[in-house]
């Protein structure tokens, strides 16, 4: 028994010592050899610890035992980063965002652990280092995304300032005109303006004057928005992205700003939130109380002429907002907020016209502003059971209201009475949004909506003035009223399909819409009534394309197509008179037509171990190019009438470039360089000289084409004096550009500034001087239709003081309400 039992376990051994050693060849020869491996993986996903939403473009470092960067990355939309080719040994992971801690974890590639998984890293927001209210970056940094380009206004020095409007000039692409407000993109007015993704009733160059520069987040440049935006505006759009107070429990700020030069201008507002449980209830007040200047001279070189122009404006703009979001479960939000905004202006203007041997003539035009405008919103979203899916449903109402009233008198002019012009003004506007987003697998996700959009815009003109009976030449009989009614109906729907292959991501989309414009004109006159009547029904379709290739960490290549519509608008097609001077008088051509644009465009970024570099190139086809059209007044040959008109199909290009580089640990530069050319057309009518006196003036039109090559460079630097006090210095030069009308010279500025904070980085103290060496001002000349020059000034030497104060307390963020158009989350704020 002994022995069989011996001789059991001895070959029971034998047969694990067998095994044994098969299992160890096995993984012997299953594992690589050292020297065969030299590179390891790191692979993992970035949350937002409150939300438990990815975060995409995160920055990833990879560095060595000695803190020296290695590798780099950032993480896709879903929030997912996967680093090869990363050396073996000892690693240190740094995952970065702004407004959020940083993460840091240790790793080590090798010894059987080559491609290393670290899961899902959970980021929460930066208290001690950034404000509990607003979360904003230090300096301002430029992002390329794939379909928009990222400013990040934050506490940027060259960037405080009264109003959106006093900093747009600073932004790359950007320039807004210091005279009428129009703001353009690329060299080119024909831009959407939104704020948090919405659209709105008030003017734009009204909206920028009332909106407070210290309330904006971020200015987004999407300039080939993809198929899931309205096609709306050739050169793209320009969305504003507000701050959001997004803390538990009782929150507030307060922002106090002064601005002189020869006038005084205050702002102030006040956000204030309060969250608590299923409810986040916020609200916001801001105000913008303004007297300024603006004077010109216009010299009209043939017919030995000078105007001259005075112009004084008051302004004063409040702005209230009230939303609530009611979390109703983890997958459930309903949000409302409604807008209300208040603006008066009273307007002086005083215009000297000088002739040879002739006494000044002058007139006085006085007017009175008041408007207002009522937003209401109202959101829906849902997420579904499966991970990435949700659907969102949004019902938005705009109503604007505008009274002017125009008091013009005359000295010395002969043919002018003195007379006076109203103008009443109703729009309404209805959006109603249903998007739905649907992850089909880890790399590819569909997104789909329908849309419909109403526009109706009613207009009175009613003037006691008189003019010309074109019956009986030397008659006069009272102005006609006219009474002006434009509306729009939009129904569109739109897919896109997003995807990755290998290290490519590409994005598909089309949008359709069925268009219904029509507009009315009655006119009522002391001889005959009129009616001008016009409908465009049109069926468009809308593609767009987007691929993003990165071959390495440190850089990628983007390229994009989209085919967009420019809609005229209300005051290009509205018939009456926008404006007047003695000499120059605006309006609008109920015939004018939409132009179409296709778009294609390929951007290179860059990142650099102490910044980054980002390359752009543009091309554009127009179609049915709406541009000026100058013509000679037929019932005064001396005097131009400006409209708008359709022309033949034409080509624009451009180039950009932008870096963000820090120099030093107390030095940091953003620079931007941009190159934009089109050849315009227009019909540019002349007069015929007379052989003699008694010979009546021939009027010439002909179509005008003129090459426009316009280049802007801007550089701001930011200097750290300390972690409390901070400098910066920017300039700004924007070359010469050639229109239709006029020719304008080169501009240049320097603005510099300081800031320091105080009470534990609750409070900070900003003073800004702008244009130091005051030379901006817009000079021009033009031939057509008469050969003149000239130039325009206005307050841009200016002093600014600006107080910011946050109070309350909260150590994370509330749910953010959805923003339309671009799929992400906001609330609060302004507007």
């Amino acid at each position: 028994m002994f022995v069989y039992t011996l001789k059991t376990k001895i070959s029971q051994m034998r047969t694990l010592i067998l095994i044994a050693g098969l299992i160890i060849s096995q993984i012997g020869f299953s594992q690589p050899k050292v020297n065969e491996i030299k590179f390891g993986s790191i692979k993992g996903e970035v949350i937002d610890g409150i939300l438990n939403e990815p975060l995409p473009y995160v920055t990833i470092l990879i560095k060595n035992n000695l803190g020296d960067t290695i590798k780099g990355g950032i993480t896709n939309e879903k929030g997912i980063f996967d680093i090869d080719k990363i050396p073996l040994g000892e690693v240190l992971v740094e995952i970065q965002y702004i407004g959020f801690k940083t993460v840091t974890k240790t790793l080590n590639i090798g010894n059987g652990n080559f491609n290393i998984n670290i899961g899902k890293i959970f980021l929460e927001e930066e208290i001690d280092s950034l404000d509990e209210v607003t979360v904003v970056a230090e300096v301002s940094t430029i992002q390329q995304k794939v379909d928009r380009k990222v400013i990040n206004v934050g506490k940027d020095l060259t960037t405080t300032g009264p109003t959106a409007s006093d900093i747009m000039n600073n932004i790359p692409s950007v320039s807004i005109d210091q005279q009428t407000g129009n703001i353009s993109l690329r060299g080119n007015q024909n831009v959407t303006i939104m704020v948090d993704g919405k659209l709105s009733n008030i003017p734009p160059s009204q909206l920028l004057q009332q909106l407070p520069s210290n309330s904006i987040k971020t200015i987004e440049l999407i300039t080939n928005p993809s198929a899931k935006y309205n096609p709306d505006g050739m050169s793209g759009i320009i969305n504003i992205v507000l701050n959001k107070n997004a803390n538990i429990g009782f929150n507030g700020n307060i922002n106090l700003g002064y601005t002189y030069e020869k006038y005084p201008k205050f702002n102030s507002s006040l956000d204030l939130n309060y969250r608590n449980g299923k409810f986040n209830l916020y609200g916001s007040y801001a105000n913008n109380i303004a007297e300024g200047i603006n004077y010109g001279v216009v010299n009209r070189l043939e017919q030995k002429s000078t105007q001259y122009f005075n112009f004084f404006n008051d302004n004063n703009s409040h702005v209230f907002k009230v939303g609530l979001d009611y979390y109703i479960d983890d997958n459930n939000t309903i949000s409302f907020f409604t807008n209300q905004n208040l603006f008066d202006s009273t307007f002086n203007s005083k215009n000297d016209l000088d002739y040879i041997d002739e006494p000044r003539k002058t007139q006085n035009f006085d007017a009175d502003t008041e408007n207002s405008t009522s937003q209401f919103n109202l959101a829906y979203s849902r997420k579904t059971k499966k991970e990435g899916e949700k659907i969102d449903l949004e019902i938005d109402y705009n109503y604007f209201d505008n009274n002017e009233f125009v008091d013009f008198t005359h000295i010395n002019f002969e043919s002018l009475p003195d007379y006076s012009d109203q103008v009443d003004t109703e729009r309404q506007s209805w959006t109603v949004n249903f998007d739905y987003v649907n992850p089909l697998s880890e790399k590819t996700t569909l997104e789909a909506g329908l849309q419909l959009r109403t526009f109706n815009n009613d207009m009175f003109y009613e003037s006691d003035g008189i003019s010309i009976d074109p019956t009986i030449p030397g008659n006069y009989i009272p102005t006609p009223s006219t009474i002006f009614n434009y509306q729009r109906y939009i129904y569109s729907g739109y897919g896109n399909l997003k995807s990755a292959l290998g290290k490519f991501n590409y994005q598909l989309g089309l949008r359709i819409e069925n268009v219904n414009e029509s507009s009315e004109a009655e006119i009522i006159g002391e001889l005959s009534n009129q009616t001008l009547k016009n409908t465009f029904d049109y069926f468009k379709v809308y593609p767009s394309l987007f691929v993003t290739y990165a071959p390495t960490e440190k850089g990628s290549y983007q390229l994009s197509y989209s085919r967009r519509v420019d809609r005229p608008g209300v005051g290009q097609v509205n018939p009456i008179r926008n404006w007047t001077t003695p000499l120059v008088s605006q309006i609008g051509n109920p015939n004018l037509k939409p132009q179409f644009t296709n778009s294609i465009e390929t951007n290179y970024t860059k990142n650099l171990k102490k910044g980054s570099l980002t390359a752009g190139v543009f091309f554009r086809i127009i179609e049915d190019e709406i541009n000026t059209a100058l013509l000679i007044d037929r019932l005064d040959v001396n005097r131009i009438i400006l409209s708008d008109g359709n022309f033949d199909n034409t080509t624009a290009y451009g180039i950009e470039i932008s870096s963000a580089y820090k120099l030093a640990k107390w030095w940091q530069f953003n620079a931007s360089f941009d190159y934009y050319a089109q050849t315009q057309k227009g019909v540019s009518e002349e007069l015929t000289k007379p052989v003699d006196e008694a010979t009546v003036y021939d009027i010439v039109r002909e179509t005008v084409e003129v090459d426009n090559v316009l280049w802007n460079f801007r550089i701001n630097n930011s200097f750290s004096a300390s972690k409390r006090l901070k400098f910066s210095l920017f300039t700004m030069y924007r070359g010469e550009e050639k229109g239709i009308q006029i020719t304008r010279k080169p501009m240049f500025m320097v603005n510099t500034g300081m800031r320091y904070t105080l009470f534990d980085n609750k409070a900070t103290l900003s003073v800004n001087y702008n244009d130091i060496f005051d030379t901006m001002k817009m000079e021009f000349e033009t031939d057509r239709p008469f050969a003149q020059n000239g130039e325009f000034n206005w307050e841009s030497n200016t002093w600014y003081v600006g107080f910011s104060f946050r109070f309350g307390g909260g150590k994370y963020r509330a749910l953010q309400r959805k923003r339309r158009d671009n799929n992400e989350k906001s609330g609060g704020g302004f507007m």
